[in-house]
């Protein structure tokens, strides 16, 4: 069963533009491990919301998907999580945020999109 991870991301103030952007792109990495399932993984940001207010001052998002919860697990435990976040969040963050759910059997279809390489070919 399908697991999705979601995590909002907020700042302290002092944290320049440039930090963050490079928080973005390492984060992007992380698609790359085996845990994330078909590499999916998104993140985005500045919030669009309006009003913005309804953000909480959140100024990035990461939403991925995992197999199971297992996948989840190794996700985090990972070296190249622990880098990440170790070196560019942690030390930088105001308030992190996470959610984790998994996916009921009757919505699993929804989640099953095909991979990126068979979206490139349309």
């Amino acid at each position: 069963m399908t697991v999705v991870h979601i995590v909002l991301f907020k700042f302290k103030q002092n944290v320049p533009d440039s930090h963050r952007e490079t928080f973005i792109k390492e984060l992007k990495t992380l698609k790359a491990l085996s845990c994330v399932k078909d590499q999916r993984l998104i993140v985005g940001g500045p919030s669009i919301t309006d009003p913005i207010a309804r953000s909480k001052g959140f100024q990035v998002a990461l939403l991925s998907f995992h197999q199971d919860a297992a996948a989840l697990a190794e996700y985090q435990a990972s070296s190249e999580h622990h880098r990440v976040t170790s070196q560019y969040l942690w030390p930088f963050a105001e308030d992190v945020t996470r959610y984790d759910f998994e996916v009921d059997a009757e919505d699993e279809c929804m989640v099953n999109f095909l991979p990126a390489a068979a979206n490139n070919n349309k």
